[in-house]
This record gives C-alpha cells, structure tokens and sequence, in this order.
C-alpha cells in the first residue's frame, strides 16, 4: 500500500470534528491498467470518504484503489456513518473525493423543495449549485440507486399491488412499512412520500405510527421478506431484491427524483490534480445498474468482502492488473 508511516500514525486524528472514523484501510495492491500513473502523484495525499452502506463501500473502495494505482497516497475513510458526516468532510475540504448521488445533494443538502425531472437536468443543476461550495461533480454514471418500495412477490399477487397508488386501496391493517431511520427524517424520504400518495403518517384513514417500523437497512430487507411488513423500503441497485422475490412498486406518481451516482472532488484538489478527471472518466461510464446490482448482490448476499468485489470487478474491466 502505498501510504507514508506519517500517514498511518496521523490518520485516527483526520476529520475529528466531522465525526468521522477510520475504515477498515486494508487495500490489495494493483498494477496499473486502462488507469495509468499520474504524473507528480508521488506523494501528494488524498483522503476518499464513503458513507456506511455495501454500494458506497464498494464504489469508496474502487476510488481507493484506481488512485493509488495512480500513485497518489491515499487515506481511507470509507464507511462513515450518515450522509451528513461525508457532506461535512467534503465541503470542509477533510474529505478529497466521496461518490455522491444527485438526489441526495439536491434534496438534502442543497435543500430544494423537489427533484428536477430528467437525469441530465438534475446533474447539471446539481453540478452548478455546488461550485459554490467549492465541490466539483464529474460526469455522472449511468447508475440510478433510487429509493423504492418492494413486497414480496407473492404477497403483491395475494393483494393486487404493482404501484404506490396501489397501496391506498388496500385495508389500513394491510398498509405496513419497514424502513431504516435516515430514509425517515429525508425531505425526499418517508412522510413526504406518504403525502404525495394521499396516505398521511399518523392518520388512521392513512399510515397509523403502529404500522411503521424502523430498522437497520439490511434488516429491512430481512423483515419484508418475512412478511414483518408488507412494504419495504429499498435500493433499486440492491442485489437483495432479486435473491429475496420481491417486487418492486413503481413509483407512478414520480416522486423519488433521479439519483445517478457521481464522483465528486474538493474544487481546490481538482485544481491542483486535474488528472483526478481523467482517472474517473475511465471509472464512471462502467458503472450501470444491472453492474451495481452484481457487485452488490457479491456482497450482501455472497457474502464478500466491498474491497475484494471492486478489485474483482477492476481487474475484469481492465482497469487494473
């Protein structure tokens, strides 16, 4: 691994006043591929942060990787607890490079009232928002990890549900959720989504409070699929999804915005290393949603490790040897 002994013993100190802590920083070594050495790299330390759940651990790991394959030195703070924590370092300029999804900046960090139709349009707004806040957005993946709603299969035959309007002709008994806590309190999550299907949180003509259980992301998808709760709250690029039969609701009312996933870097780092661009560019048209899907079902369900799956997967699409 090509970190400094400065570096190790520094790293538990980086980033205390967001929060953060430090990942598990083991990192196999990689030769370079369609990622090449960047001149000047030598030296130069760059810290890349991820929140806390499978797809970011494996797409942290993958910018891990490219750029030490690069040649920078590189500290590992994937794995941070909440969105906010990363949003913090980031900003702050503690964190160098994150993947962030335009969704979550739009809504939650910028604090626009409501999505903007359209992948590009919402990356483009994104991008120009943040220049502000000396953060820049690269292109973005083809990848789209909205939030959705899923039942189980056979459980969406027995109740004739395909959509999220569907849910409002069912029984008030019937009309059960599981979700996991941020995805609660999100001005794109939970209770404004129960308004825009005319199903209020804490009515009894709508959502009773008693019909809502929040729980860890991964045992949200245990409790669906157990018939704990009718409905679920899920990652569209979850490999759980197919491994567990559950069916997906469509969202027909359109109300999770697009979520396309993007590297993101500190605008002073990106002016200093301009290269950082064209790591990425090699990176970022890979990654799909039936790829996300892969790497992630390897993880949850298979039960690997984040790094192995994104060296797997490098090495395969010849970005690394």
């Amino acid at each position: 691994m090509r970190r400094t002994a400065a570096a190790l013993l520094t790293a538990p100190l980086l980033l205390a006043g967001c929060g953060l802590q430090a990942a598990n920083q083991y990192t196999p070594e990689a030769s370079p591929g369609l990622i090449e050495p960047v001149a000047d790299a030598a030296g130069v330390e760059l810290v890349v942060g991820s929140k806390n759940f499978t797809e970011q651990l494996i797409l942290g790991k993958i910018a891990v990787i490219a750029l030490e394959t690069a040649g920078f030195d590189v500290l590992d703070r994937t794995n941070i607890p909440g969105s906010v924590p990363v949003r913090t370092g980031a900003t702050s300029g503690e964190i160098d490079m994150n993947w962030e999804y335009t969704g979550t900046a739009w809504l939650t960090y910028l604090g626009e009232p409501e999505g903007i139709p359209g992948r590009t349009e919402q990356y483009e707004a994104v991008r120009e928002a943040d220049l502000a806040n000396d953060l820049t957005w690269l292109p973005p993946a083809e990848m789209n990890n909205t939030y959705a709603f899923a039942i189980r299969s056979e459980a969406a035959a027995d109740l004739g549900v395909s959509t999220l309007s569907d849910i409002a002709n069912l029984p008030v008994e019937e009309r059960t959720f599981c979700v996991e806590a941020e995805f609660a309190s999100r001005n794109d999550g939970f209770v404004p989504m129960l308004e825009a299907y005319d199903l209020p949180l804490g009515s009894p003509d709508g959502v009773p409070r008693d019909n809502v259980s929040t729980l860890d992301t991964g045992a949200v998808y245990t409790a669906t699929d157990q018939g704990a709760c009718n409905f679920g709250e899920v990652f569209t690029t979850d490999g759980r999804i197919e491994s567990l039969d559950l069916t997906v609701l469509e969202d027909d009312r359109q109300f999770f915005p697009a979520y396309n996933v993007a590297p993101v870097i500190y605008t002073p780092t990106l002016e200093a290393h301009p290269e950082l661009a064209d790591v990425f560019a090699e990176i970022t048209p890979l990654i799909t949603d039936d790829v996300m899907i892969e790497l992630n079902r390897r993880v949850d369900v298979d039960g690997e490790e984040p790094v192995d799956v994104a060296l797997d997967w490098m090495r395969a699409e010849g970005l690394v040897t």
